[in-house]
């Protein structure tokens, strides 16, 4: 970037790392001496006439043992209640000052003293760019900081729509009602029934009137049958039912095949054994789905790519520059309940079928549907609120993130995962007020508008690319934490291990005596035999050990349920993982075919049935919150980051294992491709890893060897001049800090203020400190050659930048054909699934979708190339 640009933008520069000649800059202890005894002078004209008392440094195992203390059920009880009692629409009042409301308890929390203005930041300002990027360099803050960044993206909210069905003479004969019934039994739900009407975010404002068609789920494979059916799909709407698949890809296949709308329902087939069918009354006055809920949601093409339809690939700021938004539907569509599918259905059957479920028979009605859907889509300001605590390591950073924005209330989606997040700031507020301090940077994000793609994480990962490719060393997501009792998790496969092991150091929500991941395997309270005479025709494979559903009730991985599934999309992890290039992960405790039913996006997504059938005492959210929040203090405090590149490069023998396997059901025998050379590279890169395996358990070795040859007295007689006194003072904070990270206790002596910021400082902190304390005079050198110290360090450092890279090793700057904002080859979400993960996804939509040898051999050249150039980067 050039430089006029970057200060415009207000861009911290590089510190200058040149050495003048002629033997100039060799006494550097000499400055540093004298900015010591500057911050000494300061220090006099201080209005305090006593020094400032600080807590006891917290070492890493004492802050996680605080740490687990603090989450708790009715602090989380509480804040949800306050969440989840009032619509927050992205973009609307509401979500604004909820933004503000996150802000308070961010400055509350971290001891961050308010500004007379709230730091409010339009997006691309010097303000928002310095806010983000000044948090790393050598003028990074010394305290906790919080802001909101303001993007501007274009999105739509619903003006009038309706649904008729239409006779021979094209009168109406049934008018659907598309809203929520809002029964008083549910007092938020009867409150707020017509607070945001049922459409789909982001859908086509036009009219469609046809013949209507049932498409089953409405994936490819379903499209396929029909057309093998010889249904002509043109000019019809289509009736698809929820899963399997994101919405909005059940419209993108629609409007290839030539249809004109389509209208999309909530099946009870989908509600494993909670149906009225099986003797469940239906919510709120049993578990049973409510017939009338209707699910909301986005319908961009969110596997083309996400984010603002209108600014792909750079920020919606206030004056960007847009284009026509090409991963949103050019055909409308609207979402309708269970109650009123029932009255259109009927004129799909063809007499074979034994009740009111529709099949995929290709049958097209006789009767026509007239479906409206009229939307205001304009540019709309949204809100991403943002803290960091900033760390002894000024240029690694850990971000946590989690959406603030729901289409209704929202109880379980995206508040059980606010309510999350917040607990875990209220854990770090106490541990901060306890004298602990992070080694690393940490970022909190409430990101908005998730719901309409994932647009507030995408604008802000858009914006700050470079920066987060550069400093991030992971990013931690949570979305819905609680809407069922089974706990899932993605990741990286870098991640599984200190998830798993992290798991099972937090205890099970509900069970005495099990841990967080024994609740992998929990099912709900609701199982049991169908009732006499019922017509379950749930379809059990659906549910069985190889399927995991999550929070939002998408299938996400045809996986072992031993395994930790890789990500796809659909939540706020996309441009982190799948654009950039950061090791990545999502949780929380998802529905199972025998929990209560989860009202995704329906008004009943609500805080009485949170309360009554998903987390009454809030349990499950304070797992959430110990997990994700340990998770992140061992990201933070480790000496070594915790990241295991060998799991992954051995997960990527599975992944060309699955190619293989598609290419011989996929392709012609005559023309199967040879792997051979993609094989070796990843053996190639499998070496290198346990190389690097080796290497930085000797890195951490020898710095806590050379660390425990230090003499460690607590009492200390500095004789030195007084400039060199204070300065010792100065280092001593850095002794402490990483006395703590190495789990040692700290020093009896007072804690002064500044932090030496390079590896050669941290050295000469700890030398001449202690040579202070065995009472040397300043001139003796210290009891072991200091550039072994300096050694030590910067070989951690040298092995915490290929862990942190390595991620970033599957980028491809040219992208994965036609969806080339996606540049991760190791993972992706599937081209024609939005939710679900594809791994190497060029090579395998190669093999499955093109058909198409010569891209297949690019593909697989592609990769071999790029594992290549890994392991060469991975070697120590």
């Amino acid at each position: 970037m050039p430089d006029s640009k970057a200060k415009a933008w207000g861009e911290i520069p590089a510190p200058a790392t040149h050495v003048p000649p002629n033997g100039r800059g060799r006494h550097w202890k000499r400055y540093l001496a004298a900015g010591a005894a500057v911050f000494v002078l300061l220090s006099a004209f201080s209005t305090s006439s006593q020094p400032r008392r600080r807590p006891p440094r917290l070492p890493p195992v004492e802050a996680e043992k605080l740490f687990l203390t603090i989450p708790n059920g009715q602090h989380a009880l509480a804040a949800s209640r306050e969440y989840a009692t009032h619509p927050h629409l992205a973009g609307s009042s509401e979500d604004l000052d909820d933004a503000k409301a996150v802000l308070k308890l961010f400055q509350e929390e971290f001891g961050i003293h308010p500004p007379q203005e709230d730091p409010i930041f339009k997006a691309g300002s010097r303000q928002s760019r310095h806010a983000t990027l000044s948090l790393t360099g050598p003028l990074a803050p010394k305290h906790p900081t919080a802001w909101i960044d303001t993007y501007f993206p274009v999105i739509n909210t619903p003006l009038n729509h309706s649904l008729q069905l239409l006779n021979d003479e094209g009168h109406p004969i049934f008018e659907a009602d598309l809203e929520e019934d809002g029964d008083p039994l549910d007092p938020d739900a009867a409150k707020y029934k017509d607070a945001v009407p049922a459409w789909h975010g982001l859908s086509f404002d036009g009219t469609a009137t046809g013949e209507f068609v049932y498409a089953n789920y409405g994936t490819q494979a379903d499209y396929a049958e029909l057309l093998a059916k010889g249904t002509d799909l043109k000019g019809k709407v289509i009736i698809a039912r929820y899963g399997r698949i994101f919405r909005g890809l059940k419209i993108k296949g629609a409007q290839e095949l030539g249809a004109a709308g389509v209208v999309i329902y909530s099946d009870p087939r989908d509600d494993g054994y909670v149906t009225t069918s099986n003797g469940y009354a239906p919510y709120p006055h049993g578990p049973a789905r409510n017939p009338s809920s209707v699910q909301r949601g986005s319908v961009q093409y969110l596997s083309l790519y996400p984010g603002d339809p209108t600014t792909p690939g750079y920020p919606a700021y206030e004056d960007a520059v847009r284009e026509e938004g090409i991963n949103i539907p050019k055909i409308p569509s609207l979402p309708i309940s269970w109650r009123t599918a029932e009255n259109l259905l009927p004129e799909l059957r063809d007499g074979s079928e034994p009740d009111s479920y529709p099949v995929l028979n290709g049958k097209v009605s006789t009767k026509k549907l007239k479906l409206v859907n009229h939307v205001d889509t304009k540019v709309t300001p949204i809100w991403n609120t943002m803290a960091a605590i900033p760390g002894h390591i000024r240029d690694e950073v850990v971000v946590i993130g989690c959406h603030r924005d729901a289409w209704v209330l929202g109880a379980a989606d995206p508040t059980s995962g606010t309510v999350s997040l917040l607990e875990i700031v209220r854990g770090f507020g106490t541990l901060l007020r306890q004298g602990w301090r992070p080694l690393r940077t940490i970022v909190f994000a409430s990101w908005d508008a998730e719901e309409y793609g994932l647009i507030g994480s995408v604008e802000w990962g858009e914006d700050f690319h470079q920066w987060i490719s550069k400093h991030a060393v992971t990013y931690l997501n949570v979305d819905v934490s609680v809407s069922g009792s089974r706990w899932n998790v993605q990741a990286s496969p870098s991640l599984v291990d200190i998830i798993k092991k992290t798991a099972l150091d937090v205890p099970h929500p509900t069970k005495p005596g099990l841990t967080l991941w024994d609740s992998r395997k929990d099912d709900g309270p609701f199982r049991g035999a169908p009732t006499e005479g019922s017509n379950m025709t749930y379809p059990t494979a659906q549910l069985n050990d190889k399927v995991t559903y999550f929070g939002n009730g998408s299938l996400i991985s045809e996986a072992p349920a031993a395994d930790i599934p890789a990500l796809g999309s659909g939540s706020d992890y996309t441009v982190f993982l799948q654009r950039i290039g950061i090791a990545s992960t999502d949780q929380g405790f998802g529905y199972t075919d025998s929990d209560a039913v989860y009202h995704y996006h329906s008004v009943y997504d609500t805080q009485r049935w949170q309360e009554v059938y998903a987390d009454p005492e809030f349990k499950r959210h304070v797992a959430v919150a110990k997990h994700l929040g340990l998770l992140a203090l061992r990201f933070t405090d480790a000496v070594i980051l915790p990241i295991n590149t060998t799991r992954y490069s051995y997960e990527l023998d599975l992944y060309l294992d699955r190619v293989e396997d598609l290419a011989l059901s996929s392709l012609p025998s005559s023309s199967q491709p040879d792997f051979t050379d993609l094989r070796t590279s990843i053996k190639t890169l499998q070496e290198a890893s346990i190389k690097l395996d080796a290497e930085k358990v000797e890195a951490e070795k020898k710095l806590r060897e050379l660390f425990d040859k230090l003499p460690h007295s607590p009492h200390h007689h500095c004789r030195g001049r007084g400039a060199l006194r204070a300065l010792r003072r100065l280092y001593f904070r850095v002794k402490n800090a990483v006395r703590s990270l190495l789990g040692l206790p700290p020093l009896e002596r007072p804690v002064p203020r500044h932090i030496p910021r390079t590896p050669e400082a941290l050295a000469f902190a700890m030398a001449d400190d202690e040579l202070a304390s065995r009472g040397h005079h300043d001139e003796q050198r210290p009891p072991f050659p200091i550039h072994k110290f300096i050694k030590a360090v910067k070989r951690v450092q040298r092995a915490n930048k290929k862990l942190k890279s390595f991620e970033q090793g599957f980028i491809s700057e040219e992208g994965i054909k036609d969806r080339e904002w996606y540049r991760h080859l190791g993972v992706a979400p599937g081209k024609w699934l939005g939710y679900g993960a594809t791994t190497f996804p060029a090579l395998t939509e190669a093999v499955t979708i093109e058909k198409d040898v010569t891209l297949v051999k690019y593909e697989a050249e592609r990769l071999t190339h790029l594992i290549d150039r890994l392991a060469v980067a991975l070697n120590p």
